[in-house]
């Protein structure tokens, strides 16, 4: 379909969900829970399309979209994934005269707002830390006399393993964790004072290898099914404290948002950017000659608690990252590991070069030492209770119709 196609479903002016996006996710209605399509305002019922038989003629598994995760539309593949997004993207187009009617025999057409739910069964989780201007700062913040970047930076993708089963959809409430923190120079037990965000862009894998076969980072993509924004919040007094030796664990595990809707990797097609130059050359393995990152621009808007009013806290973009997508899958099955149907991966913190860039409150504040202030008038370094944070991403290029993610929303409670 080129790239000006147009729908007979109504899209708003401005819309994240036109014809060329087609964003995946799973929705409950008075008909029960199952997966969908998002367009403009509507969202197409795959249940009720596969029944009705729109994919009669694709090699789509019986009863795929019936289920409460996109896990089984993801196990089938990326043969699949191309088959049923040309089958919906022609059944949606304009010039497919018979469509509407016959989406009004089956009552294809569900109108938002409809009740959200996580898209995918998270069964592994695995946070990056790929902005070279992140981890650069964090690095003059708690290392001022030595190397902003540790050794390893540039040789590899730095990251965790976290803890799938926190994962929730965008909307959910995030409750203030407890653990131990340093105070006084004595660990004491309580709830977070200094919980912060942590702006991220995540993928979604299909079944990609067997154990002990790393995955080629030539192919590496194919095992993408699409992507999603995601906000790892952090707890920083507890993960300062018991990060050493071994790394994030409490500070990180107890919530990690993503956005309902996951973006095809085909939809993404159009935004895709050169990676940054990498120096020094990574290890053969890691060694992409065509390797390309994703052009969205990302922002975090600030809802005070008792207000109405948003602050747009950070304008940055996802151009910045230094490793791009099939590195880090590259990396993360070099081992023999495997990525199995509904695995997340995200990126890590993104951030730019300028303050208004900075993806996380700990670098806005510079660690608390710089309190913003919001268009309210108040004053915050970390979250207090009943404060909201919504992320947002868009990609537009020139001759192309934007796309959006939807929004990544959480309210910090007691």
């Amino acid at each position: 379909m080129s790239n000006v196609a147009t729908s007979w479903v109504h899209v708003p002016s401005g819309s994240d969900f036109p014809i060329q996006n087609l964003p995946y996710g799973v929705f409950t209605n008075e008909r029960g829970t199952r997966c969908g399509v998002a367009i403009g305002d509507s969202v197409l019922d795959l249940a009720a399309a596969e029944r009705a038989g729109l994919f009669a003629h694709t090699d789509l598994d019986a009863d795929t979209f019936f289920s409460e995760t996109l896990n089984d539309f993801i196990g089938q593949g990326r043969a699949i994934w191309i088959q049923i997004r040309d089958t919906i993207t022609a059944f949606l187009d304009m010039g497919n005269a018979s469509a509407p009617a016959f989406a009004r025999e089956h009552e294809l057409l569900v109108s938002t707002p409809v009740s959200m739910n996580l898209p995918v069964r998270v069964g592994d989780y695995v946070d990056f830390y790929s902005s070279e201007q992140h981890a650069t700062n964090l690095g003059k913040m708690f290392r001022p006399d030595g190397d902003a970047l540790l050794p390893n930076w540039k040789h590899l993708p730095v990251g965790y393993h976290g803890r799938a089963g926190t994962v929730v959809v965008s909307g959910t409430d995030i409750t203030r964790p407890s653990g131990q923190r340093l105070a006084e120079g004595a660990p004491v037990f309580g709830p977070s004072v200094r919980l912060d965000i942590e702006l991220e862009v995540g993928f979604i894998t299909g079944n990609a290898n067997r154990l002990g076969e790393p995955l080629d980072i030539a192919s590496a993509e194919d095992a993408i099914f699409g992507v999603c924004l995601v906000n790892d919040w952090s707890a920083r007094d507890i993960q300062a404290w018991e990060y050493v030796p071994l790394g994030p664990f409490l500070g990180k595990s107890f919530a990690t948002t993503i956005s309902p809707w996951i973006v095809p990797l085909d939809a993404l097609e159009p935004f895709r950017i050169p990676r940054p130059i990498q120096s020094p050359s990574p290890l053969p393995y890691l060694r992409d000659d065509f390797g390309r990152g994703i052009g969205i621009d990302l922002t975090v808007g600030f809802t005070p608690r008792g207000s109405s009013e948003e602050t747009v806290i950070t304008e940055t973009s996802f151009t910045n990252m230094y490793w791009t997508m099939a590195q880090q899958l590259a990396h993360a099955t070099v081992n023999g590991a495997t990525v199995r149907a509904g695995d997340l991966f995200a990126s890590g913190t993104v951030s730019g070069e300028g303050v208004n860039e900075r993806g996380s409150l700990i670098e806005i504040t510079w660690n608390g030492a710089e309190p913003m202030t919001l268009s309210d008038g108040s004053a915050r370094t970390f979250l207090e209770d009943g404060d909201s944070i919504s992320i947002r991403g868009r990609c537009s290029a020139e001759g192309e119709v934007p796309i959006g993610f939807g929004d990544c929303v959480g309210t910090v409670i007691s």
